[in-house]
């Protein structure tokens, strides 16, 4: 069953793609409005040209125009009822989507789900979601032809109408079960789905790793092992709307007849003319043919079930900024009892203009105290300063500005390799490009790629190290006055890393330089090293001084 505050959510995120959509979604009603009006009429009209041709007579042509007139506006109406459905749901999908990518951007590098399934939930599951405004609007019009059908009745015959009254209670009743049947079942479809997606994904990641390892057929079992889930889920799917379709007929077709029953009583006792016979026949079917209405409403629970699984995402905390300028100063960062998940409060200050190295045994925290200087995290306790001033404080622009980062794995973006070193909040000079690269040791090699720096990054093999190289480039081409290194030359030789070190320590010596070491050779040339250890600073000195202590020397395998 699904919960009444995701139900909630849900429902207003439905509600405001509406309003990106609202021009179309109006067209989409006036249309259907249309269609309504002209199923309305056109009994009237048939039975106004029945009745207006005598017994053995020629056929009254003009009492024909208005049912010809009639046919041809609910066709232009159905007509442009498909182009306005289509336009409703391409725009609120979009902005559905957007608002999706902007959130899981914002909310940072913490994966909550696997990519597959956050992948299905904006591309698949959007698409779902996106169809809610035109199907709402034309559930809506589907029922005024049943509340026209039952006043055209009444003004025949009130009998008539007073029998087909009786069963829309049970008939609403109906319809609220089926909307809720099919939003739970839709979104458990869509969970095993994205579970799916999930597991391939990785598998995918995965695949030079699943190659060597031999398993290739072990783990397609285990990424279709919820198939079977899926395909319960879809028949169920499938038999709650059989099973409102098919009693949805049986009612139709109960109510017809009792319908023409009555009609044809009325009709001997001369209470109403052959025509009006003609049309309470048709406007019970009206009255009682739930079947568009069903339809849209079909769409309408799977796209609540879209919208749920989008509701979640958005759920997810997004770090707000401030607007306020990074003040002056020399890069000093300080940790104020800061805490992640759970770890011991950390004090600790980062002089500005200094190289200082963070060491400790994997688990130790350096990566958490690296992605809380720039506030790629933000601590669940305490704060972070630079130069005097909390980081939330600073507008987006300016703390990126400020603060940048090189990785272990970097990720590079844009089209070309020019690009991925360019890749940041504005893009450098070209010349202060190739001296990035110069200082990371990555122009060698990437002038030897076909065309260069605009070599497309598809078609640049590139290497563990060079990947990094052009990371640690991407990082010095837009310096500000901290830079932070999170286990930046993992992947370097010993002698491609001691060049690096000396262009961050003698090109960028007025930055601060906060720097995520496993190697002694890097904690030794920084100007101060912070030992973790458990998530506390264990201690701060120089890495000469604390290389006495035989656990500081345990940190890096007991070797200079």
């Amino acid at each position: 069953m699904t919960s009444l505050p995701a139900a909630a959510g849900a429902d207003r995120l439905l509600l405001r793609a509406a309003g990106h959509a609202r021009a179309w979604t109006a067209l989409v009603g006036a249309a259907a409005l249309a269609d309504a009006a002209a199923a309305v009429l056109l009994p009237f009209a048939l039975a106004r040209a029945i009745d207006a041709v005598p017994p053995g007579g020629a056929p009254a042509a003009a009492a024909l125009w208005p049912c010809a007139a009639l046919v041809a506006a609910a066709a232009a109406a159905e007509v442009l009822s498909e182009l306005a459905t289509g336009c409703t749901a391409a725009r609120a999908t979009a902005w559905l989507r957007h608002t999706l990518v902007r959130h899981l951007l914002a909310a940072g590098p913490a994966p909550r789900l696997p990519p597959g399934d956050v992948a299905g939930r904006m591309v698949g599951g959007a698409a779902e979601a996106g169809v809610a405004p035109a199907a709402a609007t034309e559930a809506a019009a589907a029922l005024l032809p049943a509340a026209g059908a039952l006043a055209a009745l009444y003004l025949i015959d009130w009998r008539t109408a007073a029998a087909i009254a009786v069963a829309v209670p049970a008939v609403a009743l109906l319809m609220r079960a089926f909307v809720r049947d099919i939003t739970a079942s839709a979104h458990r479809y869509l969970t095993v789905q994205g579970t799916i997606a999930g597991r391939l994904a990785e598998a995918l990641v995965g695949a030079r790793t699943i190659a060597a390892a031999g398993t290739a057929d072990r783990e397609a079992a285990r990424i279709l092992r919820p198939l079977p889930g899926l395909r319960a889920e879809g028949e169920a799917m499938w038999r709650v709307q059989g099973g409102i379709a098919a009693r949805g007929l049986l009612a139709l077709l109960l109510l017809q007849v009792a319908a023409v029953g009555v009609a044809g009583a009325e009709l001997a006792a001369g209470r109403i003319t052959p025509g009006e016979l003609v049309a309470t026949v048709q406007y019970a079917g009206l009255a009682a043919g739930f079947g568009p209405v069903l339809t849209q409403l079909l769409r309408l629970g799977r796209a609540r079930a879209g919208a749920r699984r989008a509701a979640e995402v958005l759920a997810w905390p997004a770090p707000t900024y401030g607007t306020g300028d990074a003040p002056p100063g020399p890069g000093r960062l300080e940790f104020r009892g800061v805490a992640v998940a759970g770890a011991p409060g950390l004090d600790l200050t980062v002089p500005g203009g200094r190289a200082v190295a963070v060491v400790g045994r994997s688990g130790s925290g350096a990566s958490a105290l690296a992605a809380l200087a720039g506030r790629i995290a933000d601590p669940d306790r305490g704060e972070v300063l630079l130069d005097g001033t909390p980081l939330p404080r600073l507008g987006r622009a300016a703390l990126r500005r400020e603060i940048g980062y090189a990785f272990a794995r970097p990720a590079l973006f844009g089209a070309t390799v020019r690009d991925a070193i360019a890749f940041g909040p504005s893009r450098p000079p070209d010349a202060r490009l190739r001296e990035a690269a110069r200082a990371a040791r990555a122009d060698g090699f990437v002038r030897r790629l076909p065309d260069g720096y605009g070599t497309p990054l598809a078609e640049a093999p590139l290497s563990g190290g060079e990947l990094q190289r052009l990371g640690l480039a991407r990082a010095f081409a837009h310096a500000g006055r901290v830079l932070v290194l999170d286990d930046a030359t993992s992947s370097l030789d010993t002698v491609t890393e001691l060049q690096i070190t000396d262009a961050l320590l003698d090109r960028f010596a007025d930055r601060t330089r906060l720097i995520v070491a496993h190697r002694a050779s890097t904690a030794a040339r920084a100007d101060l090293v912070v030992w973790l250890d458990g998530g506390r600073v264990r201690r701060t000195a120089p890495h000469e001084v604390l290389w006495a202590d035989p656990d500081y020397r345990a940190v890096f395998g007991g070797t200079a």
